[in-house]
């Protein structure tokens, strides 16, 4: 038997990240470029909580920040900020 204390954070479920962008056509070459590379992501309406303009992000696993950080920038979609 697992006791909670012993379970890394990371591992817990609705633990993921925000990804926003400098404009929705690099959110929509992210969702494409995600898929290319079988990862699971969403783009979902920025929340207001980020930002007040109207746009979209990507939503993603937390243990899939560092990769696709790597993604992004080897093929040059260029974003906003990273939200845990």
């Amino acid at each position: 038997m697992t006791n909670n204390k012993d379970i890394n954070e990371k591992t817990l479920p609705n633990q993921y990240c925000i990804m926003t962008f400098k404009s929705v056509m690099y959110a929509m070459q992210f969702e494409k470029l995600m898929k290319t590379n079988n990862i699971n992501i969403k783009l979902i309406p920025v929340p207001r909580s980020i930002s007040s303009s109207c746009g979209m992000c990507g939503r993603f696993d937390i243990n899939l920040k560092d990769t696709i950080i790597n993604i992004c920038q080897t093929n040059n979609i260029l974003y906003d900020g990273i939200y845990e």
